[in-house]
């Protein structure tokens, strides 16, 4: 059985900047990275194909930044300042989306997130060992 990729519409918080994006994995690529960026930003990110977003409002207001191999490409909206999407590290034929900006889901939504080792044994460094750093849980106990 083939899976349909699941369609989503995302935005900013100021909604200067939309977008449609097509979920490959749906929800279940939802993963953290350990490098000094992504533990800074802390969000939760999840995967689709280069081809498969579509900025509908605000490419314009969209801003790049980048630091270190300048592989990724951090893009966030130049008004509100909320982080949107990233060309990834890892694999830059991939998109990591930002799941908060994503319409109807919250990072809240997730039990269990893989936090993936970015900060000592990047998957682009060649390093051998544990990829995984951890998980985070969200508990309404």
């Amino acid at each position: 059985m083939i899976e349909t990729p699941s369609l989503y519409h995302g935005q900013c918080h100021c909604g200067c900047v939309q977008f449609t994006v097509r979920l490959s994995e749906d929800l279940r690529s939802a993963r953290r990275c350990s490098c000094s960026l992504c533990r800074m930003r802390g969000a939760i990110a999840v995967s689709a194909d280069l081809n498969d977003i579509e900025i509908t409002k605000g490419q314009d207001k969209l801003s790049l930044y980048q630091f270190g191999t300048k592989t990724a490409k951090h893009y966030f909206c130049s008004h509100c300042g909320i982080y949107t999407h990233h060309q990834r590290r890892s694999n830059p034929n991939e998109f990591g989306i930002n799941v908060a900006c994503l319409e109807g889901i919250s990072p809240f939504d997730f039990e269990k997130v893989v936090v993936y080792d970015g900060a000592n044994n990047h998957p682009s460094d060649n390093i051998s060992g544990s990829r995984i750093a951890g998980f985070l849980r969200f508990s309404k106990d």
